[in-house]
């Protein structure tokens, strides 16, 4: 299941810096987010999927240069994202 148009504004309302911003990495990394964890139990489901999984990876792997670029710039934003979002357990 895709993100619904309503819950992608409400995660670009909750997490942008300033009105309109859709752009910045921390905007980025809460839809990627999102998208990851909808396709979650889709892999629970249906194990032997290898084509949507790679895309998955990708995803994954986005995230992650994201997550080190914003932590290379600004580290307080960082923490509070991962923060916010129940990244690094």
């Amino acid at each position: 299941m895709a993100v619904t148009v309503d819950k992608k504004a409400d995660i670009v309302k909750t997490y942008q810096r300033a009105e309109g911003d859709t752009g910045s990495p921390e905007v980025q990394v809460a839809l990627l987010t999102a998208r990851i964890n909808d396709l979650t139990p889709h892999f629970k489901a249906n194990a032997k999927d290898h084509h949507s999984r790679r895309g998955l990876l990708k995803m994954v792997s986005r995230r992650r240069r994201l997550l080190d670029y914003l932590k290379r710039t600004n580290a307080d934003s960082y923490r509070d994202l991962i923060a916010k979002l129940g990244l690094r357990k």
